[in-house]
């Protein structure tokens, strides 16, 4: 295959994945509009899931063929990304900042930074084993289960539109297939990106760690940054810290859980990884910082978010 044809690959299949979850979001929102679902339950579950699944289906189908490298790669640089640069540009197209002062935001961003360095910490022996994969679940399920233990979260329904809501059962098949049809494609996608991810490498003659931290990372959140900037549009605040807190939540402890689980992978020399794991703490720290202390993420603090990620940038390309 020539350079052409599989930079043409890997854009689309990148911007297919893009199109594919911001459509599979409309979808799932439509079906819970239908099921009479709660803002809440859409914002952190529903749009974290649905962001969350080229994630999957891309690091299953690594993982699968014995590149576990890439699939760390996109855990890492995916959280990385959401908590500086989603978030930034989710703070830019708001006009006073990201609220932050509601009692589960305050305690979901402790939880949210403390599971995002988690599969650092169960990599240390350079293993995720099936025991790893079920730690991982079970974490999610903890937090899911901390999350639907207090009935107040439930009381506003997802309607902000109710022209857009859904009508009658009719609709709610509709966009039920679609939803199916739309994972499948998913599927097929995220194996063209895996095969121009292993051509990059090859010829770039660099690490996969680096391809997927840098490359795959960021194509796989777009689906984030599309929620964040139309919910930013629509004064939904509220809406982007609890998709983005759940995006990292489901990638960092559901995917990769049930990878490991399916398939433990190990890997023996984790040091292309050493830059981006810095870099995810400090991210952490800082997010948190801002959530615990301001209780509101300002445009100042988005423009120091975005200069850490580009501060990542330079310095991973540059020891690499």
């Amino acid at each position: 295959m020539t350079w052409y044809l599989v930079v043409a690959v890997f854009i689309s299949s990148c911007l297919i994945l893009a199109w594919l979850g911001s459509s599979l979001i409309k979808s799932l929102v439509q079906i819970a509009k239908f099921l009479r679902w709660r803002e809440f339950i859409i914002a952190s579950f529903v749009m974290a899931l649905a962001t969350s699944l080229p994630n999957f289906f891309v690091d299953f189908n690594a993982v699968f063929q014995g590149l576990p490298e890439i699939a760390l790669g996109d855990i890492i640089g995916g959280n990385l990304v959401d908590l500086t640069l989603v978030l930034a540009i989710a703070v830019f197209f708001t006009k006073k900042g990201l609220s932050a002062d509601s009692e589960m935001v305050q305690k979901s961003a402790v939880f949210t930074s403390a599971v995002a360095v988690l599969p650092l910490l169960l990599m240390a022996d350079s293993r995720l084993s099936r025991v790893d994969g079920f730690i991982l679940i079970l974490s999610f399920w903890c937090y899911a289960v901390w999350l639907f233990s207090e009935r107040a979260r439930f009381t506003k329904i997802y309607d902000d539109n109710k022209q857009m809501s859904a009508q009658g059962f009719k609709n709610f098949l509709k966009n039920l297939t679609k939803a199916v049809i739309l994972i499948a494609l998913l599927l097929a996608s995220s194996q063209a990106v895996v095969s121009s991810a292993q051509f990059f490498s090859y010829k770039l003659g660099i690490s996969l760690s680096l391809v997927g931290i840098l490359i795959i990372g960021l194509g796989n959140a777009f689906p984030e940054i599309y929620f964040s900037i139309i919910s930013a549009r629509k004064g939904k605040n509220w809406l982007i810290l609890g998709e983005l807190m759940g995006s990292i939540i489901v990638c960092a402890t559901l995917v990769l859980g049930i990878i490991a689980f399916i398939v433990p992978f190990s890997i023996t020399d984790l040091s292309p990884f050493l830059v981006s794991r810095i870099f995810l703490v400090v991210a952490a720290l800082f997010a948190l910082l801002v959530i615990k202390t301001g209780r509101k993420i300002l445009k100042k603090e988005g423009l120091l978010l975005l200069f850490i990620y580009i501060i990542f940038l330079v310095t991973e390309i540059f020891i690499s």
